[in-house]
């Protein structure tokens, strides 16, 4: 795993064996930070990572300067794995061992950007969307993406703005309009 950009850009990161992760390709996060970068401020962001696994999108995050980002993964080996990367490379996450949709049940914060890269073969993946909504825990204009395979249909949920394919990874977009 590989930081891609950022002041840590270029940074190689040794993921332990034996996690049960499906890392985003370079190719479809450099896709994905090229859209955000050219559409928001990263150091005026608040940041939620669901399913952060090894944490790749948040240290993504804490590399470009977001200050304050919160991922949730509730296998210990991933939780573990965060927490130290984070803390060697003095990135400002908050690492937090809990199921997503626990966590999406019971939090009451709001954030700008809310990053979910569950298992693609989870079959609720459009309960995550509905909780976000929901609970409305996206600020004014906040964004909720969501990384999915290509059998996976969201574009009919509310909020939906656009669908970005890269490779087998897509991401789809929902805004928080009000």
């Amino acid at each position: 795993m590989r930081i891609i950009g950022g002041t840590h850009k270029g940074r190689l990161l040794k993921v332990p064996k034996g996690l049960p992760v499906r890392p985003t390709t370079d190719f479809a996060k450099e896709g994905l930070f090229n859209v955000l970068a050219n559409a928001l401020y990263f150091d005026e962001l608040k940041v939620l990572d669901l399913f952060s696994g090894t944490g790749h999108i948040s240290l993504e995050f804490g590399s470009r300067g977001v200050a304050e980002i919160i991922a949730v993964d509730k296998h210990i080996g991933c939780v573990n794995f965060l927490r130290t990367i984070s803390s060697e490379l003095n990135l400002p996450i908050n690492v937090i061992k809990q199921d997503v949709f626990n966590f999406l049940n019971e939090n009451t914060k709001q954030f700008d950007l809310i990053f979910a890269d569950p298992p693609y073969d989870l079959p609720n993946i459009e309960h995550i969307h509905e909780l976000v909504f929901q609970k409305q825990l996206l600020k004014p204009n906040g964004i909720l993406i969501i990384e999915h395979g290509p059998s996976t249909k969201l574009d009919l949920l509310h909020g939906f703005q656009k669908l970005k394919k890269y490779g087998n990874v897509n991401f789809s977009f929902f805004q928080q309009i009000n």
